[in-house]
């Protein structure tokens, strides 16, 4: 089975790539679904999809990316509007589907498509609600020990014997989600010492140490950081955009002050780990533990 899958692969390499977006896409559509009722405690299976009326779409309208564009973003039953995001989220869940299995090896791949999904959810759910439920940090944070085990190429483990790498890559992802959660938790604690207010949720927290057991210790430490910067960066540009945006956007309550979400931010960070920085965050951290032990 796994030769003639080679053969398929190598006589049409697109042939995988383009299987994995439209795949990500169909789960991207799910991920809608999963970021409107989960936060509202719906079910996600029951009823099907429904537009604001109260029809049901048909299945012929709800095809991922296409039937938002064939409709020109209006439910056919009654012209109500419906919101970019939801092709946006199928695309960005099918690039990124895409993304993996381009990077990793097959079985990497498998485990990034649940990580990349566990992060597009919550970080739509955070930006919207301010909150990342716990399906997304201890259900992600267990089914992260549960993938490193059982895939042990996620925490690049492989080559000896299977047991070993097994438990090799159980121990590096519960490094991960132990360092990764106490180190926002402690940097959580002390800015609300000096602010003497709450600066950060204890979902971020449980939400980081669900990043570090898929990533490992070195992923979680650069999701914080790396978000800090981001937000940062955000902020930044946010203030030098800030007068050129229309006067409903720019109201008199200010920035500074409201509560911003941390999540998206430790998500993208997380993911640019994932994806594309791992190698050299890894080499940056090796050298300079080398360095520090050198010294003494």
């Amino acid at each position: 089975m796994f030769s003639e899958l080679a053969a398929i692969d190598e006589h049409f390499p697109w042939f995988f790539a383009t299987l994995s977006f439209v795949f990500g896409a169909i789960v991207g559509s799910f991920l809608n679904v999963c970021i409107y009722r989960i936060p509202a405690e719906k079910s996600i299976v029951n009823p099907g999809s429904r537009c604001a009326c109260g029809n049901a779409i048909a299945w012929y309208d709800n095809i991922p990316i296409l039937s938002w564009f064939i409709l020109r973003g209006r439910a056919r039953c009654c012209g109500r509007p419906f919101s970019f995001r939801y092709p946006a989220v199928e695309i960005l869940t099918g690039v990124l589907f895409l993304l993996c299995w381009i990077l990793f090896p097959p079985a990497k791949a498998l485990c990034g498509w649940v990580f990349v999904s566990i992060l597009v959810c919550s970080t739509f759910i955070d930006l919207d609600h301010m909150i990342i439920p716990d399906r997304f940090t201890i259900g992600a944070a267990m089914a992260g020990l549960v993938l490193s085990f059982f895939f042990p190429a996620l925490h690049g483990q492989g080559g000896e014997f299977f047991l070993v790498d097994n438990l090799k890559s159980l121990i590096l992802s519960s490094i991960g989600l132990l360092v990764g959660s106490a180190t926002v938790l402690w940097i959580a604690l002390f800015s609300e010492i000096v602010l003497r207010k709450e600066t950060m949720g204890f979902g971020d927290v449980k939400f980081l140490g669900a990043i570090g057991a898929f990533t490992g210790w070195e992923g979680g430490l650069f999701a914080i950081f790396g978000g800090a910067i981001i937000g940062t960066a955000g902020l930044v540009v946010f203030l030098l955009i800030r007068p050129l945006l229309p006067k409903k956007a720019d109201d008199d309550s200010g920035l500074f002050g409201r509560a911003v979400p941390f999540g998206p931010m430790l998500a993208l960070g997380g993911l640019l780990y994932f994806l594309f920085l791992h190698e050299i965050v890894d080499a940056y951290f090796l050298e300079n533990a080398q360095m520090l032990f050198a010294n003494d």
